[in-house]
């Protein structure tokens, strides 16, 4: 069975989805989900969304898809010891850390992949599958034949993305809010920069293109897709940060499509919740050109009717859709949202109405004109709709009991329910009845008594001889065998914890750093080799988010898990920063599976940096071989979307440059050969200055990107004076460069 994932920010939203048919629940805690602007559950309510949940055989999966620093390593075993102890289903993960300490000591809680891993073909699933994984959460980017296929292939457990809000980044690979605003998406604080408003720039001609939304994504809405969606394991719908009658909304529509109840009128409904129009998504190869809404990055509501006719501040609107009293609307003038909630409705007579459906008659102070597009961005009577559906039991289950009434003895009934048993032995003895003993029909009366519960009665057998039982006794039964079953439910799932194995340690030895460099274009890697570097990527490299693996010669630079799965027994490699390491354990990991060195993420600081290679010394009596790069405008976003082909550009990337620009300055565009895009910060990472004082890293990385020859050759002298101390004087220039989070801690 399709397993129909829900979202719940809070307890209200979590009883929501349950109440509308979803099958599982993901949720965060207070710290390590990759949400920490919702809600969320603390240990408390935590426990009772797990009771609940489980009494109506829905599961709990818990997001802990952050970046793990090593001063929160004890803090993250501690939650995941509560989490197995409160007998959370799984929990998803991003950081090899949490991963490793789930695997290795909860046999009973599983480890689900994080779409933030950026897993998106076969091999990095298999790989995971090796390690210990027990469903991979695939990117977003994946389209819906490549899912089946890797579902097939690597027999394991599949989840996707089927509703919601969208990331421009791929998940994971997105430095855009933590390098400029210090909240990073990687740590759930992500600001939202794909939401701004930015010009783009046409650096060749220097001609601005116009200021817009250009990289806000629409939602996805995969419900027309249903068919080809149930042969998936788990559909996730996105959304714990919504209100609860959204996820009514959505998960009730997802079920009867699951279900095969889907009306046309349900489709239509889901524009009467929060939607930033829709999209089917790349799973479904929309067009890059569809996939974004430049022009409003929040609820966008849908279209009712239009602006027909203005007499003295009172303007008609011809409709097209009904529209209520208290609906709240947006009314598009000249490009500018004129909001609004409905309090007053007129009719052609300007007498108040509550409602209309071709004409209606609002007064308002602002100007409006003929022609502007009306929209409703909340149905107050479809709302109260939802908020019927709030609470109460999706489906009832089965009820079957054993009475056993017998003079002399108490009375025992065996109950089943939910999968489990209980048996009820009362304390008064029963007696013979004197004029009318208890009859069957008398004993499903008063179990009938359900409503409250979980519960349907189904099978009775009652054996008695003439036997009277107080009508007391049987309710007090029905109460008790009714919390003995949701208790025994609840025990139901095993809380084990192993001891984790011993592992072989791991160490390198420590030489005298190199000097690394990163290119983009043949005559930047010839100004590396006529400087002296020797360890050059260029063509060398395998990002992460590269689908199709060749065989290779040499040393590689791999970004992704698929490309480790695929070269670690072929090619010496080095991995990259994409991998978002920030933790001794996640060093470890990727050495165990054959890393050369493991370049860190750009998000550590200075105080995380050591307090990683201290840990990692603790651990293994030595040190890890550590690359760091120190130089470089850092790819703030790396997306399957491309920003020109929806300004008209497409193919002008191999003749012009273009740029972002907002308030904070402009991020560089580059625009590679498979149409995907990177976003540069416009500011250059500097850490040259600070390069000499850093101890127990092998090897740092000079990021080679827009610069020239002469740059190059300029920039490479420099680092190595630095290097090697013979340039003392301080090469930062403030108005161009950074030090990213070298000295600053990230949200």
């Amino acid at each position: 069975m399709t397993e129909l994932l829900a979202p719940a920010g809070n307890m209200e939203a979590l009883k929501a989805a349950i109440a509308n048919g979803c099958n599982a629940i993901y949720l965060g805690m207070q710290r390590f989900g990759a949400r920490a602007y919702s809600s969320n559950f603390d240990y408390e309510s935590l426990k009772e969304a797990v009771n609940y949940a489980h009494i109506r055989n829905v599961k709990i999966y818990v997001t802990m898809n952050t970046i793990v620093f090593e001063d929160e390593i004890e803090d993250m075993e501690k939650q995941l010891q509560i989490l197995n102890e409160a007998g959370v289903d799984g929990i998803i993960v991003q950081d090899m850390a949490v991963f490793d300490a789930i695997v290795s000591k909860y046999p009973d809680m599983e480890a689900h992949c994080s779409t933030q891993m950026g897993i998106d073909d076969l091999e990095g699933t298999l790989l995971w599958k090796e390690l210990g994984a027990k469903r991979v959460v695939l990117s977003r980017e994946v389209d819906i034949q490549t899912v089946k296929d890797i579902r097939k292939k690597a027999d394991i457990p599949i989840e996707v993305f089927v509703h919601g809000a969208l990331c421009v980044s791929y998940s994971g690979n997105c430095l855009m809010s933590g390098l400029i605003g210090y909240r990073s998406g990687n740590r759930g604080r992500c600001v939202g920069s794909c939401r701004k408003l930015y010009e783009i720039i046409d650096t060749t001609n220097q001609i601005s293109l116009g200021k817009n939304y250009i990289l806000s994504m629409k939602d996805l809405n995969t419900i027309d897709y249903i068919e080809d969606l149930k042969e998936i394991d788990s559909l996730k719908i996105e959304g714990r940060m919504k209100e609860p009658v959204y996820v009514a909304n959505v998960v009730s529509k997802y079920r009867k499509a699951l279900d095969g109840n889907l009306k046309p009128q349900d489709k239509e409904d889901l524009l009467k919740t929060f939607n930033r129009t829709y999209t089917k998504g790349y799973m479904f190869k929309e067009d890059k050109k569809n996939i974004t809404n430049i022009v409003r990055p929040n609820n966008y509501g849908y279209e009712i009717g239009k602006i027909s006719n203005i007499n003295k501040g009172k303007y008609e609107i011809l409709l097209s859709k009904t529209l209520n009293q208290n609906d709240m609307i947006r009314i598009d003038h000249n490009n500018e949202d004129i909001n609004l909630c409905v309090t007053k409705l007129y009719d052609e007579k300007d007498k108040l109405i509550n409602q209309a459906t071709k004409k209606a008659y609002i007064k308002l102070k602002e100007k409006l004109s003929i022609g502007d597009v009306v929209y409703k961005t909340k149905d107050i009577l479809y709302y109260k709709e939802l908020e019927k559906q709030l609470e109460g039991e999706y489906q009832r289950f089965d009820l079957d009991i054993q009475v056993y009434a017998y003079p002399q003895c108490p009375l025992i009934i065996e109950a089943k329910g939910l999968g489990v048993n209980y048996t009820y032995e009362s304390e008064i003895i029963l007696e013979c009845a004197k004029n009318n003993p208890t009859t069957k029909e008398q004993i499903i009366k008063q179990f009938s008594r359900l409503k409250d519960t979980v519960f349907t009665l189904h099978n009775v057998e009652f054996e008695s001889y003439d036997i009277f039982i107080p009508v007391k006794e049987l309710n007090q039964a029905r109460r008790e065998i009714v919390q003995g079953l949701y208790t025994n439910k609840i025990n139901e799932k095993p809380r084990r914890v192993v001891k984790p194995e011993q592992k072989k340690k791991i160490s390198f030895e420590q030489n005298q750093p190199i000097l690394c460099a990163s290119v983009l274009n043949q005559e930047q890697y010839d100004a590396c080799v006529q400087a002296g570097i020797e360890t050059i990527y260029f063509d060398n490299i395998i990002r992460r988010n590269q689908n199709h693996f060749q065989p290779r010669q040499g040393t590689l630079l791999i970004g992704g898990y698929g490309g480790i799965h695929y070269y670690r027994d072929t090619n010496e490699f080095v991995s990259d920063y994409s991998l978002n390491v920030v933790n001794a354990q996640s060093v470890y990991q990727l050495h165990a599976l054959g890393a050369k060195r493991v370049t860190l993420s750009y998000e550590i600081n200075e105080k995380q940096l050591k307090e990683l290679i201290e840990a990692y010394n603790k651990q293994n009596d030595g040190y890890p071989s550590l690359e760091m790069i120190v130089y470089g405008r850092a790819p703030l976003m790396f997306t399957n979307y491309c920003p020109l082909k929806k300004m008209n550009q497409c193919g002008t990337c191999h003749l012009k440059s273009y740029e972002l620009k907002d308030e904070h300055g402009t991020f560089p565009i580059l625009s590679h050969e498979d149409c995907t895009t990177t976003i540069l910060n416009g500011k250059i990472l500097n850490l040259l200055d600070e390069m000499p004082s850093i101890s127990h890293v092998q090897a740092f990385r000079l990021n080679f990107t827009t610069e020239s020859k002469e740059e190059i050759l300029q920039i490479v002298n420099i680092a190595k004076d630095k290097l090697n101390h013979t340039n003392m004087s301080t090469v930062f220039d403030q108005n161009k460069d950074t030090r990213g989070h070298f000295n600053k801690e990230i949200a």
